[in-house]
């Protein structure tokens, strides 16, 4: 039993962290304590990921209208998630770093098929489905070079601004934030801002450092404009569900 518990332990510490606060109980260590509490934020990331699009998907699907959703924006943010995972799994950093990015690549993916579905695309829809499975095969399986991988990620800063700030111009030019998700906006804010932390702690990677700082920003005016245009938004909402009765 003793075994298994610091086998799980152990997934949070590491063994030099472990001797510190189970065997010297030091348990004021500096290091070791910022060490356990990245593991554990960026634990609590991942398994928040899985759910952190969820809202905006149900939304969708419930309403079967995407009005209000840059498909644009929705794009370059699936490009960024989807480049700045394949670089970390390249570079072989601590899932715990980066493993939120694959459930936000599928989450992500599904908003984008789902908004040409419900814009009456349907072939770009399957078009757009079968081009990203090809290019998650190529990404993940060793067939792009690292000095690509690399320059992706270099290319997330620009790309994720631009992405948050389409959605943020439609939503200014709308003067309501239509379909977006207000749980979905304030969980990735809060994702950011705690990804900067753990990466600053597990990667130490400028590059996906300033990445973090950059998205949070964005992400946060993103939130800025849920709570500023709420009344505006529910109005809208409204009488689009009326138009349906």
């Amino acid at each position: 039993m003793g075994e298994y518990l610091r086998q799980f332990i152990s997934l949070f510490i590491s063994d030099k962290c472990f001797n510190e606060f189970f065997v010297k109980f030091n348990i004021l260590d500096a290091d070791c304590l910022k060490q356990t509490i990245s593991k554990a934020l960026g634990t609590g990331i991942i398994l928040g990921s899985t759910l952190v699009k969820f809202p905006q998907i149900l939304k969708i699907w419930n309403a079967k209208s995407a009005e209000g959703i840059s498909f644009l924006g929705v794009l370059l943010e699936l490009i960024a998630v989807t480049s700045a995972a394949s670089y970390s799994f390249a570079k072989g950093y601590p899932f715990s770093s980066w493993g939120e990015s694959c459930f936000l690549m599928i989450e992500t993916a599904i908003i984008g098929f789902l908004i040409l579905l419900y814009s009456s695309r349907l072939r770009q829809a399957n078009a757009f489905a079968a081009f990203y499975s090809i290019a998650i095969y190529m990404l993940f399986n060793g067939l792009i070079p690292m000095s690509v991988l690399w320059s992706m990620q270099i290319a997330n800063v620009p790309i994720v601004v631009c992405g948050k700030m389409i959605q943020a111009a439609k939503n200014y030019q709308n003067g309501h934030t239509g379909q977006l998700s207000a749980i979905t906006v304030f969980l990735l804010f809060l994702g950011g801002l705690a990804r900067i932390f753990t990466s600053i702690q597990e990667t130490g990677d400028p590059v996906i450092i300033f990445t973090f700082i950059m998205a949070s920003l964005s992400n946060g005016i993103l939130a800025a404009q849920v709570l500023y245009y709420w009344k505006a938004t529910s109005e809208i909402l409204m009488k689009a569900d009326k138009k349906k009765l």
